[in-house]
């Protein structure tokens, strides 16, 4: 593994840089990527606010969010109409949440955001609603993480639209690369016709067991076809990331002195090293 170096603490925080972990396939490691590099981030000081852009909710369920007596994204998204003028809307901050972790927070979601993806069709400028909902909070951060949903859908096009790049965890097995070609087709999309700021940040090899030719043979393949846009980091698959899950915790938490701790730890290191975070 490339050694990268320690990046220095930082003395201000914010504004923010935005990513997307996006791919239209599910179970390629988005979510556990969405917690496991905000845990690496905030060990070295880096404010973390992390988007549950799901209705799965499981980043939600990940870092023990509450989402059962309050707001999620889903009422920033889809304002409720009240019939009391006097009635502050709700805000962005009034849905944030800390979580058991210093220096992570959360905009949590449920089901409920489902029902979005329906309700912002008709909407005007439906695709830069996550934008103008991000907006007031870039500067309380160093990164927003984004976990999208294993679709190409208007929800997936708003995370692209609200951010400076997207990451792509991409498990090493053969279906997860096929939609590569797909997904990296949808953001040239959107770059050119409603984000042209919108950057490539990188694939990350994830569910990688070198144990397997399988494995290792879809790993040289995306390096092969892709050169420069695969990174350096390698996650690799164990059985600590279920557990993590389990818990609540970041694998940076959980499980500090695992291999699989270290390289989210290596991941951070490498996109600061890229530019990609402060």
């Amino acid at each position: 593994m490339t050694a990268f170096p320690v990046p220095p603490q930082l003395t201000t925080h914010g504004p923010a840089r935005v990513i997307s972990l996006c791919n239209q396939k599910g179970g390629v490691g988005k979510t556990t990527t969405a917690i496991s590099l905000a845990g690496a981030l905030a060990e070295i000081g880096r404010k973390v606010l992390v988007v549950d852009f799901d209705p799965q909710g499981a980043l939600t369920a990940g870092l023990g969010a509450n989402v059962h007596d309050g707001p999620t994204i889903y009422n920033l998204l889809v304002p409720e109409k009240s019939s009391d003028p006097s009635r502050s809307p709700l805000s962005t901050r009034d849905v944030i949440q800390a979580t058991s972790i210093e220096n992570i927070h959360i905009l949590p979601a449920n089901i409920d955001l489902a029902a979005a993806e329906v309700q912002l069709v008709n909407e005007v400028a439906r695709e830069h609603v996550l934008a103008d909902v991000l907006k007031p909070v870039i500067d309380d951060y160093d990164l927003i993480l984004i976990d999208c949903q294993p679709s190409l859908g208007l929800l997936t096009v708003n995370a692209l639209t609200a951010s400076h790049g997207v990451l792509i965890p991409l498990a090493c097995e053969f279906f997860a690369l096929r939609g590569v070609a797909l997904l990296l087709d949808t953001v040239d999309k959107v770059k050119a016709r409603l984000n042209p700021n919108l950057q490539l940040d990188g694939i990350l090899p994830t569910m990688f067991d070198p144990r397997t030719l399988h494995s290792v043979e879809v790993l040289e393949l995306v390096t092969k076809n892709r050169p420069k846009d695969v990174l350096k980091s390698i996650i690799r698959r164990t059985v600590k990331f279920p557990d993590s899950t389990v818990a609540a915790a970041p694998i940076t938490t959980f499980a500090p002195d695992h291999q699989a701790a270290e390289s989210y730890r290596e991941l951070a290191r490498e996109l600061i090293s890229l530019g990609k975070i402060a």
